[in-house]
Formats: C-alpha cells, structure tokens, sequence
C-alpha cells in the first residue's frame, strides 16, 4: 500500500508541476508561481470553459447555473494548493484564496441585505400595487411602451434588473395579450431600460456595485453616467416606438391594497443606502456594513409588525376591522427568498476568476488587450462580450487586471458592461427571464431583429459619455 501511495503520488506531482522556468525561481511563502503554461493551468482554463458551457445551457439543461461554477471553483483552487504545497509554500494559495473569499462575502452579504429589501417590499404588495395602478389607468399601447420603458429605468438603479424587468412585463402581458407585437418590442424595451438603469447606480447591478465596493470610482462620481444610461435607453426606444400599435387597450380594474408597513419599509430601504454611503463616505467603513446595519432597522420593524399582528387578534372583530387586514411578518421568510442561485453563482464565478488570476492568466490578458489594443477598444470589447457571457465574470476578471485607467476609462467599462448585455436577449438575466415570461411573444430572434437599433444606442452611449465626461480622461 504505502508503495502504491508513493506511485500515485508521483504521477500527480509530475502531471501537476508546472513546467521548467521561472517559476521554480520562488524561494519563499511570499512568491508566487506562474502556472499559464503548466499543466494545471491548461487544466483550469479548460474546467473553467466547461463549466460556463454548461452555465450558457441553463435553458436547455435547467440545470441551475451556480453547480457547475461552484465544483469549478473547488477543482481549480484545490489544484493550485496542492502545485504550492508540492513547491512547500502552501500558505501562498492559502492567503490568495482567503483574500478572493473576503472580496466574496462583501458582495454577498451586501447583495442579500438588498434582495431582502426588495422580498420584503414585494411580501407587503408594493410592487402588486404599482402594477394594479399601471392597469387601472387604460393607457394605449405607446403609452404603455414608454411608461414601463421609463419605470424600469428609474427603479432598476435601486432594484435589481430581474425584479424590475419581471414587474413591468407583467404589466405588458395583462395589457397586452392579445398584441404579440406589442409584447414583444415592450419587453426588449424593458430589458435596455432595465439594463442601462442599472449602469448609473453602485446599487444597480452587481458590476456596478464590484467596482464602487473596490474603491475604484466613489458614489457619486456613478453618475456622471445617467446621461449617457439614457442616451442608451431613448435611442432605440425612439426608433422602435413608431413599430408600437397605436391602439388602446381596456382599463383592466384589479383591487390592489398595500399591507401595513408597505411604505415604512419602503422608507427604511433608502435609510439603509443612505447609511451604507455615509460608511462607506465618511467613516470609511465597507458599504456592507451600513448594508447590514440597515437590515437590524427591518428585522426591528418586522418585530413591531409580529407584535401589532398578535395584539390585533386578541381584538374583538369590531377592533379588528378598525386596523385592517394585518399579517405576521418574519424578515427570516424574506432572507430565504433571496436569489440563492444568484449568490452562489457569483461565489463559483468569483472563485473561479480569482484563482485564474492567481495562475497568472489574468496579467497576460490585461497585457494583451489593455495594452495592445488601448483602454477604449478593450472597454468597448468587454461591452461586447457581455452579451454573450454573464458581465459578472468580465468584470471581475477587469478588477482583478486592475488595468492603469483614467476614471473616465472606469466609467467606461462599468457602463458597456452594464448596458452591453442588451444587445442579446441571453446577455442579462432580465432578458432569459423575460423569453420565459412572455414565451412565444418575446424570444431570442424577436430581440435580435432590434439589435442594429440597440447597438446604435450602445454607440451613442459611449460617444456621449466620451462627450460629456471628458474631464475623467484626463
């Protein structure tokens, strides 16, 4: 036995060493190896590339996307450490994976407080409300395009894209369906709308909020980009309103009551971003930290609710009638309702990056494009590329290049990350989520036959944020 230990230890060390070079040059903890032409470098970019294969098949294989990015994530690190431990500078990979899963657990932790917000918020009705409000009204068809253009728009920067999307196509389908044509340009509305909204606020979108939790652009500074977010947004809605129908669909009458604490909720949600700017802007703390502060200002308030809720029931009827329909309300029922997925999903894609970095791959790409092909041409690429891989991974990979850019350039890259997914129908989660909403109205080909008129809106963005914000090149 111990001689068939030795043998398998053998051929692991000699599959996984890296090859002759510089990197057997490393003489402490302290170096760090280059693996980009090792064996176990070929061997994470390739788990890596599989991994996101099966992540773009989620559609046919429903087979949630976070699975394969976390088991990527766990084979690539584990082979790293065991290359590092063979060299006997195990602590190496050991500090660059704890570092990776600090970066990890801000984000997430962040993300969760918001998504709770927004289970919470929609537990207590207010979006069911807004969309009742939309359908009383009786507005026609092109009315309806722009005010669910713009809706997603404005609530996107605080809401995340998939929320805001998913409400607004709801209002398009009650609407409107009976007008596959309308559903169908109203949703590719609603994902640019959503898309480009998110792109001027740190809390808009998880690239965004990468790179305002990285330091790199401050709170503020984001929107130097709402002009260039709506640029991106009228442009094609512009060109795509006179292919509306100009009919007038029926008022569609449903009874929408908020329930109690709908608004104060509502009003705790900006205190807690407000609080997590002043963290972040004054005290100089994480952003997550005012973010988690902010979610004791909910759980206290969901106590008050549970309190008012057991006291009206021992109420007589006549009381009861008097305070109105109360529900219990348990803030643990929202954090359950997070976008699980979503959040693991970014751990694998976090990971996963991070430990390409960490091989060297990373340095080598930033080399070639940031510095061959120039800041602006690589910003516009990664744009791009969003549109067919998920822009959480690109951007992580940018941060972790950490290119040497203007900010201008920065706000660049966060913008065509943002807005870039627009251009396909599976380039952002509003998107895939709408092709299953509205099945059969709106599907990939549908938004590809408007995606000459959206990237023109790509392209005007860009222009006018290099118009506009000049004064960040310099």
């Amino acid at each position: 036995m111990p001689k068939a230990h030795t043998f398998l230890r053998g051929l692991l060390v000699v599959f996984l060493a890296p090859m002759p070079g510089p990197l057997l040059a490393a003489e402490h903890a302290a170096d760090a190896l280059d693996l980009t032409r090792s064996p176990v470098g070929y061997m994470a970019l390739a788990v890596f590339v599989l991994a996101y294969l099966v992540v773009m098949a989620e559609e046919f294989t429903h087979l949630r996307k976070s699975k394969p990015v976390i088991l990527a994530a766990g084979i690539i690190w584990a082979m790293i450490a065991y290359v590092y431990v063979a060299h006997g500078i195990p602590h190496t990979a050991e500090a660059a994976l704890r570092h990776n899963l600090e970066e990890y657990a801000e984000l997430m932790l962040f993300l969760l407080v918001a998504m709770t917000y927004i289970n919470a918020m929609d537990e207590r009705g207010v979006f069911d409300a807004l969309r009742a409000w939309l359908l009383e009204k009786g507005f026609g068809f092109r009315t309806l395009f722009w005010m669910t253009g713009t809706l997603a728009f404005f609530i996107s920067p605080v809401a995340d894209n998939l929320t805001t999307a998913l409400l607004m196509c709801a209002v398009v389908l009650a609407v409107g369906k009976d007008s596959p044509r309308f559903v169908a340009l109203a949703c590719i509305n609603i994902v640019v709308a959503a898309n480009a909204g998110g792109a001027f606020s740190p809390f808009g979108d998880i690239t965004t909020l990468m790179v305002w939790q990285a330091g790199i652009v401050d709170f503020w500074t984001f929107f130097a980009l709402f002009v260039p977010s709506v640029v991106n947004f009228v442009v094609p809605a512009a060109i795509m309103h006179f292919a509306v129908p100009g009919a007038a669909p029926g008022a569609v009458r449903e009874s929408v009551r908020m329930l109690p604490g709908a608004r104060r909720i509502i009003g705790l949600f900006i205190l807690t971003i407000a609080t997590a700017v002043a963290f972040h802007n004054f005290l100089f703390l994480p952003p997550v930290i005012g973010m988690l502060t902010g979610l004791a200002y909910l759980q206290l308030f969901g106590y008050y609710l549970k309190m008012k809720a057991c006291r009206s029931l021992r109420d007589t009827a006549e009381e009861a009638e008097k305070i109105g329909d109360v529900v219990p309300f348990d803030v643990f029922n929202r954090i359950a309702r997070a976008e699980w997925d979503t959040l693991l999903f970014f751990y694998g894609v976090v990971m996963c990056v991070g430990g390409l970095g960490f091989i060297g791959y990373l340095a080598k790409l930033s080399e070639v494009i940031y510095t061959g092909w120039g800041a602006t041409l690589a910003n516009v690429t990664v744009g791009v590329l969003s549109a067919i891989v998920d822009n959480i991974p690109i951007m992580f990979a940018v941060l972790k290049m950490n290119p040497d850019m203007s900010m201008g350039q920065w706000l660049l890259v966060t913008l065509t990350a943002g807005v870039g997914g627009s251009l396909l129908s599976i380039g952002s989660a509003a998107g895939v989520a709408l092709m299953g909403q509205a099945r059969g109205m709106y599907t990939f080909f549908s938004h590809l036959k408007w995606t000459p008129v959206i990237a023109l809106g790509y392209a005007a963005s860009i222009w006018v944020h290099m118009w506009i914000n000049a004064r960040y090149f310099q």
